[in-house]
């Protein structure tokens, strides 16, 4: 049974009052809040197995990396890789594309194709470029239709034997745009090409099966599914990750070291330097184990009732227009007033106590594409409510009456 009630008494933040107002959280694209489990998991960590993990025989070091490999084995399972080495621990999906996009400067070189959708998030614009910048590749861009989805025909036009990977991400982040992924990965894989996925924005929403997928990486984020911030995932085929070299050097990635040679340790240490997030790993489990608990069907129909309701109401409002309208989307509405500049929306509506994004949610190039500075972003997740979509279109409303 999925009881909305008893969901949301699980999050501390949301009985509190913003500006004197209830707070209406529909800020969730960027980070989702955190239930107690995952609050108290944090605090546990510290006060009863605080340690180092890997290096230490003393009985709080082997708990603490008990306790992280664990973690690493529910993720495995949870996005169903084949093995656990193939789990990457980083700070999120920035860091994650970056290892990756690093990685292929050794194999990427000049005549070389790298694609990239329009859709993308600049996580996955910016590290593409540098690369193309480093060794004299080609970065192509898969355009976009007024709906906000890919163009299919478009795509496959650019793809060639000079396509040496393709980054797209599963669900866009502006728009709410679910990506068909698994037909594009396999489009790229029969010219020759690696494909990343970045899956920030869909982890939230569903559970990948990234060998159904066939995907050769798969990058997300734990702040945006109820986990600590600072922590990630990489994901990547064994065989890829043997081929990459590492991202960074230090401790716990080498197998042995003298000063004329040093050799990296296997997978997945080999990309994990330093001292990680422990903490942050570990509760990262704990935060995969409370959204199965919830189930992700469940999450799954909450959230398309939000996001049907919170369209309709939306559109009700004169001069209001939603940008995303694709056919296969999550729950993201993403609309501007005219006349009016999203920030000005968003600014009045934070004095009651709503808050949503404004701006161009680090996807600058779809703002470019339908000439617009920015949109209001409302991103829903399922302990969001139909009252509080309510309570957000009477403020917006007056809103626009204020700044018409």
């Amino acid at each position: 049974m999925f009881d909305i009630s008893k969901i949301r008494a699980e999050f501390p933040i949301l009985t509190q009052t913003v500006n004197g107002k209830p707070l209406v959280y529909f800020d969730n694209g960027a980070t989702s809040q955190k239930p107690q489990v995952v609050i108290d998991a944090i605090a546990k960590y510290y006060q009863e197995i605080n340690a180092n993990i890997h290096r230490g025989v003393h009985t709080l070091s082997q708990l603490a990396t008990d306790a992280y490999e664990a973690s690493r084995k529910k993720i495995q399972k949870h996005i169903n890789a084949k093995h656990s080495h193939e789990v990457i621990f980083t700070s999120g999906t920035t860091h994650s594309v970056n290892i990756i996009a690093a990685g292929f400067a050794s194999i990427v070189k000049s005549g070389d194709e790298v694609l990239v959708s329009a859709l993308e998030h600049h996580s996955n614009i910016v590290p593409w470029q540098m690369l193309c910048e480093r060794t004299g590749a080609t970065l192509k861009v898969i355009p976009m239709n007024q709906s906000g989805e890919l163009m299919q025909e478009e795509y496959e036009k650019l793809l060639s034997s000079k396509t040496k990977i393709v980054a797209v991400n599963h669900i866009s982040n502006a728009l709410g745009t679910i990506n068909p992924i698994r037909e594009m990965i396999r489009k790229a894989h029969a010219v020759g090409a690696a494909v990343l996925i970045d899956g920030a924005q869909a982890v939230p929403h569903l559970k990948p099966d990234v060998q159904d997928l066939d995907c050769d990486f798969y990058v997300f984020s734990g702040h945006k599914m109820c986990g600590p911030t600072g922590t990630g995932i990489l994901y990547g085929k064994e065989e890829w990750l043997n081929k990459l070299p590492p991202y960074q050097g230090g401790g716990e990635m080498i197998a042995t070291v003298t000063f004329e040679k040093t050799t990296y340790a296997e997978l997945p240490h080999k990309f994990e330097a330093g001292t990680p997030n422990i903490a942050g790993g570990i509760v990262l489990g704990v935060a995969v184990d409370y959204m199965n608990s919830i189930g992700f069907d469940n999450i799954a129909k909450q959230e398309l009732q939000l996001l049907d309701y919170g369209t309709q109401k939306l559109l009700e409002i004169e001069g209001l227009k939603i940008f995303g309208t694709a056919k296969e989307k999550t729950s993201v509405i993403s609309f501007n007033i005219d006349g009016i500049h999203p920030y000005d929306i968003g600014t009045i509506i934070d004095k009651k106590g709503i808050a949503v994004r404004t701006g161009h949610h680090c996807a600058q190039p779809i703002m470019d594409f339908y000439q617009i500075p920015g949109t209001i972003r409302a991103s829903l997740a399922f302990y969001n409510t139909k009252e509080e979509i309510d309570v957000m279109v009477e403020a917006v409303k007056k809103a626009q009456l204020m700044l018409s």
